[in-house]
């Protein structure tokens, strides 16, 4: 898609009508309070919509809706072949819309609408794609049998699940969810982020009119007390898959424990290293994808390269580069597409990265913010212990840790409680493979930034995730339940006692 003025997209941003309402049981409603909370243009202050402020009676009705969907079997009992060609007319209906949705999710969440453009839109359409072509193409199983049974192991949809999404990829990440549990035959209902919740609304819309039924897709916007617990506590939901920090994340294991006992799958919090050790090759390639690791989406991403661990000799040369790179990553209007980087979600957000930054003693590149803005920042600390170091910042700012070989690398990436992704920047193959194995992390990639691609799972060790993966096959797992039906075909003359 090419891409236009930012005059044009300001044009686009001005006559977008923008959903308000809560999206339950296939249409738009106020909340049953009646009450709203204000959405707002981080890079500018100005206010955009008020939304529906739902609370716990609005979670009931949309999971009364959800089951009702799913019990009658509209969707969850839905040949394959149908829901697949439902969710491939939902992607095209995205296609249609999709500068529509650039321009809300860059308006909405301070993101450039170059990486909307480029990135965000088509991702979650590629995402949805993938998973709908996937539905009729997962077979079951049958175990080892005897002469006397069959035993057939099938998976069927787990039932109602809640989606709670983080407001830094508010349509990809409602796709890594949507896409799967769809596809395997749930009806959900999904909480998006307060700071971010008009894409989600405007696409469940979309799916409606794809063909999805009522009731089977449903957005429920609210404050985390208000909606995000009540669905973590709900008596009749059978999941739920949350993407966030660790600190809420957690939180949904104790709504699980102390209501129905529900499945939780959690994707959470990183803190993740990017070891460049002494033999790396072409050190421009590697500040390339060290600054697009830390910066990209102005490091609001649990993903991100924050913590650079570099062999001190290499470091000079390698700093040098970085900040020529950095250079790059310029801030602006998000509405226009030569910015690089828009701004912070939020005014809370905001304070809180530059309360890192005010911590910071050696600045080397960048390390200024305004009115929302935060430049490009690398910040060399004296060790790992530093809260620099050990806490998820959630911004533009990259820690840089000095070591003196491999075996102190690979020890400093693996102290911290999280463990989502790494990279490792080497020309030693076998060193490369064996750092891998031994990095404790989701997803380590070698000589490059990245997350995989949709095929491959996507989660992390420790306190970077719970109880399953997004992406790939595996994540229609998560949303799956097995079950076992045990066929006894002896004859029965053969069982007969004289």
């Amino acid at each position: 898609m090419d891409l236009l003025t930012q005059d044009e997209y300001k044009s686009i941003a001005t006559g977008l009508d923008l959903p308000t309402g809560a999206f339950i049981d296939g249409a738009y409603r106020p909340a049953i309070s009646g009450q709203t909370f204000g959405t707002v243009n981080p890079a500018t202050g100005e206010k955009l919509a008020d939304i529906a402020a739902c609370g716990v009676a609005d979670v009931h009705f949309a999971v009364e809706k959800a089951r009702e969907a799913f019990d009658d079997g509209r969707w969850s009992k839905l040949h394959p072949s149908d829901r697949k060609d439902v969710l491939i007319r939902m992607c095209k209906l995205i296609t249609r819309n999709a500068r529509e949705l650039a321009v809300m999710e860059s308006i909405d969440s301070g993101k450039t609408i170059y990486d909307c453009e480029t990135v965000d839109v088509p991702e979650t359409i590629h995402c949805l794609k993938w998973h709908a072509e996937a539905i009729d193409k997962i077979y079951d199983q049958v175990s080892a049998a005897s002469d006397d049974h069959i035993a057939m192991i099938v998976r069927e949809p787990i039932g109602v699940v809640g989606l709670v999404l983080p407001w830094n990829f508010p349509l990809l990440m409602l796709a890594w969810k949507i896409g799967p549990a769809l596809a395997a035959g749930c009806s959900v209902v999904v909480k998006p982020a307060t700071e971010t919740s008009l894409t989600a609304l405007r696409l469940a819309e979309l799916a409606i009119e794809a063909g999805v039924p009522r009731g089977v897709l449903n957005v429920v916007p609210g404050g985390g007390a208000e909606v995000g617990e009540p669905i973590g506590r709900h008596m009749d939901i059978d999941m739920v898959s949350f993407t966030g920090s660790t600190v809420t994340g957690k939180r949904f294991l104790t709504y699980s424990a102390e209501s129905n006992a529900k499945e939780v799958v959690l994707e959470m919090g990183g803190k993740n290293p990017a070891i460049v050790l002494e033999d790396a090759e072409n050190l421009d390639r590697v500040a390339a994808h060290v600054v697009n690791g830390a910066f990209w989406n102005m490091g609001e991403n649990c993903s991100a390269s924050s913590r650079l661990i570099v062999h001190k000799a290499v470091k000079p040369e390698l700093l040098k580069r970085i900040a020529h790179h950095a250079k790059q990553w310029n801030i602006g209007d998000p509405l226009d597409p030569k910015t690089r980087m828009g701004a912070l979600v939020s005014e809370g957000h905001y304070t809180k990265v530059c309360g890192y930054l005010g911590q910071a003693e050696n600045v080397l590149i960048g390390g200024k913010a305004d009115k929302g803005f935060v430049e490009a920042t690398v910040i060399e600390v004296p060790g790992n212990d530093a809260p620099l170091a050990r806490e998820e910042i959630f911004g533009p700012v990259l820690s840089v840790i000095t070591v003196s070989g491999f075996d102190e690398a690979i020890k400093i990436a693996n102290d911290t409680e999280y463990g989502l992704c790494a990279s490792i920047f080497t020309a030693n193959a076998k060193r490369a493979i064996r750092g891998a194995r031994m990095i404790r992390a989701g997803t380590v990639t070698i000589n490059s930034f990245g997350e995989g691609d949709i095929t491959t799972p996507f989660g992390g060790y420790k306190q970077s995730g719970f109880g399953g993966r997004d992406n790939s096959v595996h994540a229609h797992d998560q949303y799956t339940q097995l079950k076992t039906i045990w066929i006894d075909l002896a004859d029965d003359a053969d069982e007969a006692v004289d």
